[in-house]
């Protein structure tokens, strides 16, 4: 497969706005796009993300909503009227809830469709799910093809599915969240990759928190991903 550029996206995994403005200022024109997840959001709502566009800044909203289909189409649909590039959804949802997402959200707002969180492994996934897989990697497939059915944007999987995903959709965007640096901390990630490595895979998106977030010069940190992507 050719590599392709990836799309680098800062993750404000923060508890303040004045701590998003902080982190957005120091990086400066190098980060152009940022995720504001549930504990940013929750804590400082829409403002946060009105902010962000008033920066010139596009957003992914990360809120992993799961619900039923009425609920998460009108919550589309609110963040759609925010202006925001991607929202995510869980696959596990199943189609018609996915489907409602993507109506709720209209042609301006790219619904991903999260597969199985970075966070987990085998053993936590099939004691989530309640039955047995024998891979990761085939309820992540299995969740892509709800996402295609469903006609979403794309995909959220780690690095170590994207190829397969890729491959099976060629359609769907992926993002790879769980970005490292070589020899990086994993923290509380289980299945992480290497900017390099997301790339390689097809990845069209690639969340990066800690690695930059956490680095002593977060701008320098930044500008080695942005090169390895």
């Amino acid at each position: 497969m050719a590599a392709m550029n990836t799309q680098p996206i800062i993750a404000l995994d923060v508890g303040t706005l004045r701590d998003a403005q902080s982190l957005v200022h120091s990086l400066g024109s190098d980060a152009t796009f940022y995720k504001v997840g549930l504990q940013l959001f929750t804590a400082e709502g829409p403002r946060v993300v009105e902010w962000l566009h008033a920066q010139g800044k596009s957003v992914f909203l990360d809120l992993k909503l799961h619900d039923i289909p009425n609920t998460v189409q009108h919550a589309a649909q609110s963040a759609a009227a925010l202006g925001v590039a991607l929202l995510t959804v869980h696959g596990i949802g199943g189609a018609p809830m996915v489907r409602a997402a993507v109506e709720g959200a209209g042609n301006g707002t790219g619904i991903l469709v999260v597969t199985v969180l970075t966070s987990m492994d085998l053993p936590m996934l099939r004691g989530a799910v309640g039955h047995d897989l024998t891979s990761v990697a085939d309820e992540v497939l299995r969740l892509a093809g709800v996402a295609a059915q469903a006609g979403a944007h794309g995909v959220v999987c780690s690095g170590h599915e994207c190829g397969a995903v890729v491959a099976a959709h060629p359609a769907l965007g992926v993002l790879v969240p769980g970005i490292r640096a070589s020899g990086g901390a994993t923290h509380d990630q289980s299945r992480v990759v290497t900017p390099e490595q997301a790339r390689a895979a097809g990845a069209r998106y690639a969340v990066i928190g800690r690695a930059v977030t956490a680095a002593e010069n977060p701008a320098a940190a930044l500008r080695s991903l942005q090169a390895a992507l």
